[in-house]
């Protein structure tokens, strides 16, 4: 694998290390994965401003303990890696939406053109012991100016899935749109509606 890339501080409280290789699916295949950047000069800032606008507010209230992240920066290697299937299970390792989903930041292809055009930066993070609704009930309230919020639902009779991770980014214009989704994986704001309103009063 290519040299790391010496840690950079992205925030008060997260580390560039941290943001590359936070996944299981990293976890899974690291010896095979170079996690971290490379156009640095225009990713950097990106997963600085994310971390500075939105998820520094986040540790500040919550804790740096009860904050986890569960997916961060996404390079090459990572998207690859997250489309493929297990070789054991046959289950695919991951969800990956390069054009869309802002997780490979300012990145670019062969062609020098950014993988996603809506350019800033995502993360899915949870916080421990709080239900997902409620962290975007608070984000809302707060008012914290991101880009794309992603709210994957919860079970009340699991303790973990009342926790699910939420997807959150944060770009140089502030869209505040706000997406949960279907049984079968389809984006959607049927139930969300007074998020909906909440944040288009952001706008």
């Amino acid at each position: 694998m290519e040299e790391a890339i010496p840690d950079i501080q992205l925030g008060k409280y997260l580390t560039l290390g941290e943001f590359c290789t936070c996944t299981r699916t990293y976890r899974k295949y690291a010896d095979q994965i170079a996690p971290y950047p490379k156009n640095l000069a225009e990713t950097i800032p990106a997963l600085q401003a994310l971390s500075q606008h939105i998820l520094d507010p986040i540790i500040d209230h919550f804790g740096k303990e009860q904050f986890q992240l569960t997916y961060g920066f996404c390079s090459t290697d990572l998207k690859r890696f997250l489309s493929q299937k297990d070789p054991e299970t046959g289950i695919k390792n991951g969800r990956v939406d390069p054009s869309r989903d802002q997780h490979m930041a300012h990145e670019k292809n062969r062609n020098g053109k950014y993988y996603c055009d809506r350019l800033g930066a995502a993360c899915d993070f949870r916080i421990v012991g709080l239900e997902s609704d409620r962290l975007v009930e608070w984000i809302l309230e707060q008012q914290l100016p991101f880009d794309s919020l992603y709210y994957y639902g919860s079970d009340s009779r699991s303790e973990t899935l009342r926790e699910r991770p939420i997807h959150i980014s944060y770009a140089p214009h502030h869209r505040y749109n706000i997406w949960t989704f279907t049984d079968g994986g389809v984006p959607t704001r049927k139930g969300i509606e007074n998020w909906v309103k909440a944040a288009n009063s952001l706008n």
